[in-house]
């Protein structure tokens, strides 16, 4: 028989979909700071029948913690007991792995969608049109987590998570606590509102750093080098121009000392997108210059340097 979420009926229930790097991550923390309430989190998979699993998580001071986890399937009644949902897929999987289970959450359900890129938040927003009683809330993390294996996973950088809630019902108090206790010393929380300009904002770093790497077969720190100076400056001006008709605006000077700052604390890293290229998998690049390009279409502007990045990453994706 199929496990399901049994907690008490007052206990806001939260689930985590994807169980990435990230997603383990934000469950592993989702733990350590609600102790009292831990049984109340699980994962949810993308297989139909629900498991317990024992996770192992490795700190930033090299402790490997273990638990036992429920991971709950597509087709479990626990989902009906879920009222928060954080979503740590990547946003080309957000539509598939989410719009399928609105019907099945808590119809007061609340989900927080992190990853990286625009453009899936647009199409959740239109699916939640149809659930007047969930909400979405925007969100982005610079924290970084390294899979050991399929359920063991490494915190392997303290960072940023930026929060900010977009449409439908809002967070309850009891939920946004919850959240509120991941904010520790070293991993800031940080609510915006309203978020898209911090989502802007994050879009232009990744716009950089992340294509680039990829074509250049490099660390993020070989972009501080002169040679890509003009190219970094095209990508960012086409953006802050982009956003700008979006309603969004950015200063480019700001926008790019923040990129040249990233690049110098993360020198020795290789982005999601080196490494997605480099093992043949799927990269979000239509949701990071892609969305840039999208919109530049959408209010007939011309972004020539970020398509060219679009398509040679594709191609990248074909080879």
């Amino acid at each position: 028989m199929a496990n399901t979420l049994t907690i008490p009926s007052n206990s806001p229930n939260i689930a985590i979909l994807g169980a990435g790097a990230i997603g383990q991550l934000m469950y592993h923390q989702l733990c350590q700071s609600n102790e009292q309430s831990v049984n109340s989190i699980a994962l949810i998979s993308r297989q139909t029948d629900t498991q317990q699993q024992q996770l192992q998580f490795t700190d930033h001071s090299g402790l490997i913690h273990s638990k036992d986890t429920l991971i709950l399937g597509t087709n479990d009644p626990g989902l009906a007991e879920v009222n928060l949902l954080l979503v740590c897929v990547k946003a080309y999987q957000v539509a598939t792995a989410l719009l399928p289970l609105l019907n099945k959450l808590s119809p007061q359900c609340h989900i927080v969608l992190l990853h990286n890129g625009l453009g899936p938040h647009l199409v959740v927003a239109e699916a939640l049109a149809q659930h007047p009683g969930q909400g979405l809330t925007l969100g982005t993390t610079s924290q970084a987590a390294l899979k050991i294996s399929q359920w063991h996973v490494k915190h392997t950088g303290f960072g940023v998570t930026q929060l900010g809630y977009y449409c439908g019902c809002k967070l309850t108090s009891e939920l946004k606590a919850r959240i509120d206790k991941l904010h520790q010393d070293n991993q800031a929380l940080e609510w915006h509102q309203p978020v898209l300009a911090v989502l802007w904002q994050k879009l232009a770093i990744n716009a950089v750093i992340n294509p680039l790497t990829a074509l250049y077969h490099c660390a993020n720190g070989q972009l501080a080098n002169d040679e890509y100076r003009q190219q970094i400056t095209a990508i960012i001006d086409e953006l802050v121009n982009v956003a700008k008709w979006d309603g969004i605006e950015l200063d480019p000077a700001l926008i790019s000392t923040r990129v040249y700052q990233v690049i110098k604390l993360t020198a020795a890293n290789f982005s999601s997108m080196y490494q997605d290229v480099a093992h043949h998998r799927a990269t979000e690049i239509n949701y990071i210059n892609g969305y840039i390009c999208q919109q530049a279409q959408l209010h007939r502007l011309a972004a020539p340097h970020n398509q060219q990045l679009l398509e040679q990453v594709l191609q990248l994706n074909r080879l």
